[in-house]
């Protein structure tokens, strides 16, 4: 778990520095050039570990994590496990908020499971 928590907080960093950088079209880019890696049982994590873990992450993280970040390194992590996952961004119109989160075949593994009924989604990559 440590080792999760340690990759999960250095995607937290660069994640931030793209956002800094780059802005949402640059993150959106390298998510879009992130691949799946195929599982390795010896070294697979369960969703739910990587999301345990990525939590952790963000509460020993020097800043406020908003949910883009929290969601795009998710989103880095998974795939480099080997699950499935897509970032998804929606909003909603009163009162205007937007928000992100991740899904891992069509069902929110980072949120609460009832965002798509709160939020029209989008984009999704």
């Amino acid at each position: 778990m440590k080792r999760l928590i340690a990759e999960s907080y250095g995607l937290l960093l660069w994640t931030g520095l793209i956002l800094s950088w780059q802005r949402f079209e640059g993150l959106r880019r390298r998510i879009e050039r992130t691949p799946t890696a195929d599982p390795d049982a010896s070294s697979s994590f369960r969703i739910a570990e990587i999301c345990r873990a990525m939590d952790v992450a963000c509460v020993l993280y020097l800043k406020k994590v908003l949910c883009l970040q929290r969601s795009a390194a998710t989103t880095f992590l998974l795939r480099h496990y080997g699950h499935k996952a897509e970032l998804v961004i929606g909003a909603r119109m009163f009162p205007l908020q937007s928000h992100a989160w991740v899904e891992v075949d069509h069902a929110v593994v980072n949120d609460k499971p009832y965002m798509l009924d709160i939020y029209q989604v989008l984009d999704r990559c």
